[in-house]
């Protein structure tokens, strides 16, 4: 299972060190929250910029937001890897498609209260399935322990009608619950306060994976 720390609970005054603390990561996940998707706001394509420039790690971009179309040009950036957006946003489709188009991975993304069944008939066409154990737009929220039915569910679509996306889980990963995802069949872990929290993150995030 691969980690992707969320800088998301990170000190922004301190932000290299921050991303020099994390350098075993596997992937670096990005939160964009535009506080209409989500009640928060959390940073833009900027940021996101100054972040890529002091990483030498791929970047798995997660856009929270209402309307994905209009910020997929601005953060397919050189060292982007995944693009997820959510099924529930605007002009999703129309998004995934984008995305495909300027070389990125793409990845979709539901809500709790979404089940798999609606998102179904598009995993054929994704690289990245993100399953999000919290509810969207907070850091430091409880594990949704429904989350791994979800998990379960996808893994067994996947091997039955041979897709290739992997799945990704964010909200609430800790000591207690990243047993539980992996097992599940998780093969990327959102991480976030839990691994800011620490002192030693490379050494958490050994003993995550």
């Amino acid at each position: 299972m691969k980690i992707a720390p969320s800088v998301l609970t990170a000190d922004f005054t301190n932000l290299k060190n921050e991303i020099d603390s994390i350098s075993d990561a596997d992937l670096i996940h990005i939160d964009i929250m535009d506080g209409n998707f989500v009640p928060n706001i959390s940073f833009g394509p900027a940021i996101t910029k100054q972040i890529s420039k002091v990483s030498n790690k791929n970047l798995d971009v997660h856009l929270m937001v209402l309307d994905p179309l209009n910020w997929i040009d601005e953060f397919s950036l050189e060292n982007v890897e995944y693009i997820t957006v959510h099924f529930e946003s605007n002009n999703f489709l129309e998004a995934l498609t984008k995305i495909r188009k300027n070389g990125k991975k793409v990845g979709l993304t539901i809500k709790p209260e979404t089940s798999v069944s609606l998102i179904s008939k598009y995993l054929k066409d994704v690289d990245l399935v993100l399953i999000m154990s919290v509810k969207p737009g907070f850091g430091g929220q409880k594990f949704i322990p429904e989350s791994l039915n979800k998990v379960k569910e996808l893994v067994d679509l996947r091997e039955k009608n041979n897709y290739k996306y992997v799945i990704e889980i964010d909200g609430g990963i800790n000591g207690e619950t990243a047993p539980l995802v992996k097992k599940a069949g998780v093969d990327i872990a959102v991480v976030g306060s839990y691994l800011f929290n620490k002192k030693e993150r490379n050494k958490e995030m050994e003993k995550l994976r």
